[in-house]
């Protein structure tokens, strides 16, 4: 008797390429494996109106190089010591420096922003004139790129499920092929077929709180200010059918924000962004009530230089952002313009002009003293007030002798005083499931697992520092790889 594959009695849904996740990545890959002949399913696992992954809410930018030999360099170089297969650098620059092309094919309308040397964020290391960084269309930021994106599916007889996240990957029992995807709609599951193969491009873990206390170094945990439906799905479907893992370490961050439980996700403080000069005092101070950074650095995606290597912003959990009524006064301690993030474009939060709103709703505190403001926040009276005190001669002497931050050097004098209690946040994580250099998810032994391929940030390729709209571009890149790969599949059928 001829043995028959685990597969369920019925299939929902049935496909040449069943695409998980609605990104960047999973807008490349998609294209491209229908525009090489592939029916193809998306299954979304957000609701209409709120797919996009952290491409709807990033900056808009992607990268796009200018040589594929300075591309390998960059890249080896941003890997460090935690080198990356040659072969796969190698896809990675070859298809870097095509994102403007493909995107031009299909009627795109690429646009250079910040122009070098801004636009580099390590131009100490070789290769880094590269470094190229597009949008699409006229002016960056606002879900612009997302929305062009979105249009190439959208144009196409793609089916996208909303609300649906895929949930198990089904597995032939002796082959170990990927045969489809179990998916939930609402409290019921749905089988959908994948005849070629199944590419997973549902992002990372950044929304997981248990995979960031386990994976991610110094954060007992980390709030996002990108998509809140990231949790790792893809982590964990690919774990069950045999993945090995990488990078899991490595993410965008930490920076410093709000999190509060009323809203999802994160939301940065104007006076803290190196870019803003706000009147009035202001200062962090860590749960032992002392500074332990310069609050006005410019971290390159929450790497900051330790000893002659980079590392992750040191965040102290709980964090507490102190200032006085001059700051207090000065404006919203939070932008709310719609041009990036996930809190300003999808949450729409309406943060008050005068801060008075989240004042009576407790997300910040206010003492008429330095001590009595301590004691509201649980920190030790005399050592805050010691804090203060040694920042305000800072001030006066104009020197931050401690940690050299020379923007904002304003005293904290003015009462009443105020609070905020600040969490690490992120955009996005790294890690997930290896893939190779054709996109294939692969096993501890290095052999890929039958029909399952990844792009984007679920495993990403960057392992140590990252160079600014890298991730996008890399769901572009490995978004055609696999796509291509995938398509070329005989179905198992």
């Amino acid at each position: 008797m001829q043995y028959q594959p685990s597969q369920p009695e019925k299939w929902d849904i049935e496909a040449d390429v069943v695409v998980v996740g609605f990104g960047a990545a999973g807008v490349a890959t998609a294209v491209t494996a229908h525009d090489l002949g592939a029916k193809v399913v998306i299954l979304e696992k957000a609701p209409e109106g709120q797919e996009g992954g952290n491409t709807r809410v990033a900056g808009q930018g992607y990268l796009n190089t200018s040589s594929v030999d300075k591309a390998i360099a960059y890249l080896t170089a941003l890997c460090g010591d935690y080198t990356g297969p040659k072969a796969m650098v190698k896809v990675w620059a070859q298809e870097m420096c095509q994102n403007n092309a493909w995107l031009e094919s299909l009627g795109g309308d690429p646009q250079e922003h910040q122009h070098q040397p801004v636009g580099i964020e390590f131009p100490e290391l070789p290769g880094s004139d590269c470094v190229h960084k597009f949008h699409d269309g006229p002016t960056y930021g606002y879900s612009l790129t997302w929305k062009r994106f979105e249009s190439l599916v959208k144009e196409r007889p793609i089916p996208i499920f909303y609300e649906t996240p895929g949930r198990a990957l089904i597995q032939h029992d002796l082959t170990k092929e990927i045969l489809g995807v179990k998916a939930q709609q609402g409290d019921q599951p749905i089988y959908v077929k994948a005849r070629r193969g199944v590419v997973l491009t549902c992002g990372g873990f950044e929304n997981n709180q248990e995979m960031i206390r386990n994976y991610l170094p110094g954060v007992p945990y980390c709030y996002t200010s990108g998509t809140p439906y990231n949790e790792g799905d893809g982590i964990t479907m690919a774990m069950s059918a045999g993945a090995d893992l990488w990078h899991m370490n490595n993410y965008a961050g930490p920076s410093m924000a709000l999190k509060v439980p009323e809203v999802r996700t994160t939301f940065s403080m104007q006076a803290l962004h190196f870019s803003k000069i706000i009147p009035g005092g202001m200062i962090v101070v860590g749960p032992d009530a002392k500074r332990f950074t310069d609050e006005k650095y410019k971290t390159c995606h929450g790497k900051v230089p330790v000893n002659g290597r980079w590392m992750p912003l040191s965040t102290p959990c709980p964090m507490f952002l102190i200032f006085d009524h001059a700051l207090f006064s000065a404006g919203p301690l939070y932008d709310k313009n719609p041009s990036h993030g996930w809190t300003q474009i999808i949450e729409c939060y309406d943060w008050s002009e005068d801060n008075r709103a989240e004042l009576a709703k407790g997300w910040i505190q206010t003492a008429d003293t330095i001590a009595a403001l301590a004691s509201v926040m649980g920190l030790d009276p005399t050592s805050l007030e010691d804090t203060v005190n040694r920042w305000n001669r800072h001030c006066e002497a104009k020197h931050d002798s401690e940690f050299g931050r020379t923007l904002m050097l304003d005293p904290i004098v003015e009462a009443p005083f105020y609070a905020v209690e600040l969490s690490p946040s992120m955009l996005n994580t790294q890690g997930g499931p290896r893939r190779n250099e054709k996109g294939q998810i692969v096993r501890p032994d290095g052999t890929p697992i039958p029909r399952l391929y990844s792009a984007g940030e679920l495993g990403s390729i960057y392992s140590y520092l990252y160079q600014g709209t890298g991730n996008i571009g890399e769901c572009l890149a490995f978004g055609r790889v696999s796509g291509r790969h995938v398509t070329a599949e005989i179905p198992w059928e």
